[in-house]
């Protein structure tokens, strides 16, 4: 105890004794900073009154010659009155600053910020420049009173006499005050290199006298602590060891508990079904609340009497691994879940034997399953009906065409040889001239026959087609056309050369090229039709323009249910153009006619047909 007693008396002294040196020294260094900030700032003040007198006098040299210029304007003779008048304002007042500024410099003026001058070279100076001043302003003041031009001429002499002596004087005053400015300046930097000094070795005996016997001071107290915890630690490190052990196992065992608890659909059931534990997260999926003691599991998980007899099944056969199924089960909730269960077997070596079951909800995967069959179903469907109806559409198009050729040939050819075979019928012989009759008409008769037959071998397949290619085909169309209706229907032909491709694709672009012109022709009212073809790369283009009446092409993003309808031919267009995967464009105004645009990639079936 008295040992203690010893060790707290001599903390108590030494930390007195560090306390007592700190403070001397803190208080030495903020003496010396203190010193510092004074001298300088009284040397800033006087630098900035230096300043302001070293400013004045500099400008009475301005003013001085000021004086002088304003004095020779005035005594210029061509001076109006009125600006005579402002040159003897100005005079006055240069001459009431330049007298202020004089005797500020010397007895001082605080209106102008100038303090009276104490130093004795710098008064003696101006008492030298009083003679050459005093004359200057009493020859103003006799220019300003006077008013008489001799007069003036007179001290204007004067005036000019004594300003280069005034302004060598000044030249004098300023030099003189630029040289105390310096020596101040030099005087405070003495006095901060003796504070900085002083300052330094404050912190030097700091550091013998203070620093050094602390640290070594400190430096043993910390090795005594070192000793001192290595003791503690080597005691309780049987302690720790055995606590830390106990707080891992409990801390792994309520983690354990948790994720079973709350993050997994989690159960484990008897060997005859009954439940041991089930999950809290099990629960709220199930909507259980309470459970009944030895309750059957397959009872809480679904109301359905066939579901229970087969997870009864299940959950109660001995087995020796992992079994996994997808199953729908009826809550009490009334709720439809599907769980993906996993059956764990546990101690399957022992006669009695419990399982662990994992479950997963995958209700909504089930669902979205569910409902992407029924979506793939639906587009299956609608893609058949489709298919159909494009189908129908084809035959009833093929039963128009075939209407439309029968109707050509009865109407046209068939009539042309009933009236030729009535005709020949009918010649007499022996009436000689209206057998020359029958046999003229007879001719025009066969010549307009075998013009419809051309024509409708033509419409049905052009030889031109299949013998030379497309393009020949289509001039050969629409020159045909042209005589035939006596419309403008022109062709240009803007590739370089003549090739053959595919005779499904020249076929079908030929076809709904030619559905195209009978459009214009017969529903447009156009009077020129220009088709042009055109072949850039391996892209073959053709463009059917007309000047008709055009219509609204919002019309055609239905198809058409029928032929009577109307809008057929342009369906069956889309139809062949798709076929050979080309593309079909339609653009129209009304009243400014329309364009149908074909595309076809040629692809590797281009073939070069020589000239």
């Amino acid at each position: 105890m008295k040992r203690s007693n010893q060790q707290q008396a001599l903390d108590v002294s030494t930390f007195l004794r560090i306390r007592k040196w700190y403070v001397l020294a803190l208080s030495a260094i903020a003496f010396t900073v203190i010193i510092a900030q004074i001298l300088i700032q009284q040397h800033l003040n006087s630098q900035l009154s230096d300043s302001r007198v070293i400013n004045v006098a500099g400008r009475q040299r301005a003013y001085s010659q000021k004086l002088v210029k304003e004095a020779l304007l005035l005594n210029q003779g061509n001076l109006g009155k009125d600006e005579q008048q402002e040159l003897l304002d100005k005079l006055k007042n240069t001459l009431y600053v330049w007298k202020t500024s004089h005797e500020g410099l010397q007895m001082g003026n605080d209106s102008i910020g100038l303090p009276k001058e104490k130093n004795e070279a710098i008064l003696q100076h101006f008492k030298e420049l009083s003679i050459h001043h005093s004359a200057m302003v009493t020859a103003v003041e006799l220019m300003l009173s006077e008013q008489d031009s001799l007069e003036n001429q007179a001290q204007l002499s004067i005036l000019l006499a004594n300003e280069a002596p005034f302004l060598e004087k000044m030249d004098a005053i300023v030099n003189e005050y630029d040289a105390i400015s310096k020596e101040q300046l030099q005087n405070l930097k003495v006095k901060e290199y003796l504070l900085l000094a002083f300052s330094l070795l404050i912190l030097v005996l700091e550091v013998l006298f203070i620093f050094r016997p602390l640290s070594i001071q400190i430096r043993e107290t910390i090795r005594d602590l070192v000793k001192s915890k290595l003791r503690s630690d080597q005691d309780a490190k049987e302690i720790k060891k055995i606590f830390e052990e106990k707080e891992k196992s409990l801390q792994e065992l309520k983690e354990l508990n948790f994720v079973i608890d709350n993050a997994a659909l989690f159960a484990s059931a008897r060997s005859d079904g009954s439940v041991v534990f089930i999950s809290k997260k099990f629960l709220t999926l199930l909507e259980e609340t309470n459970i009944q003691p030895n309750a059957h599991l397959s009872e809480i998980l679904t109301v359905d009497e066939g579901q229970r007899q087969y997870l009864n099944e299940i959950l109660t056969k001995p087995r020796k691994s992992i079994r996994t199924e997808e199953i729908e089960i009826n809550t009490k909730a009334g709720k439809k879940l599907w769980l993906d269960m996993s059956i764990i077997p546990m101690h399957p070596s022992s006669l009695k034997q419990s399982v662990l079951l994992l479950c997963s909800d995958i209700t909504e995967r089930m669902n979205n399953q569910k409902k992407v069959e029924q979506l793939t179903l639906q587009n299956y469907e609608d893609r058949m009906r489709q298919k159909q109806l494009q189908a129908s559409l084809i035959v009833e198009g093929q039963e128009e065409e075939r209407k439309r050729i029968a109707k050509d040939i009865h109407d046209g050819i068939g009539q042309m040889l009933t009236a030729l075979r009535f005709n020949i019928e009918s010649i007499n012989l022996k009436n000689k001239e209206k057998t020359k009759e029958k046999i003229d008409y007879l001719k025009s008769l066969t010549s307009d026959l075998i013009k419809g037959v051309r024509t409708a071998t033509f419409n049905l397949t052009p030889p031109e087609l299949g013998d030379h290619g497309i393009f020949p085909a289509l001039q050969k169309m629409t020159s045909e056309l042209s005589k035939l209706t006596g419309k403008n229907i022109l062709f240009e032909n803007k590739a370089e050369e003549n090739i053959r491709f595919d005779s499904l694709a020249e076929t079908n672009i030929y076809r709904v090229t030619q559905e195209a012109v009978n459009n214009a022709i017969k529903y447009a009212d156009a009077n020129y039709i220009l088709v042009t073809i055109n072949l850039t790369g391996n892209l073959l283009s053709v463009v059917i323009d007309d000047d008709g009446k055009g219509f609204d092409p919002t019309i055609l993003d239905k198809p058409p249910k029928n032929s009577s309808e109307g809008g057929m031919g342009v369906f069956f267009m889309r139809e062949r153009i798709s076929y050979i995967n080309g593309r079909l464009f339609i653009n129209s105004t009304p009243g400014e006619g329309t364009r149908v645009t074909i595309n076809y990639h040629l692809g590797e079936t281009l073939q070069e047909v020589e000239q």
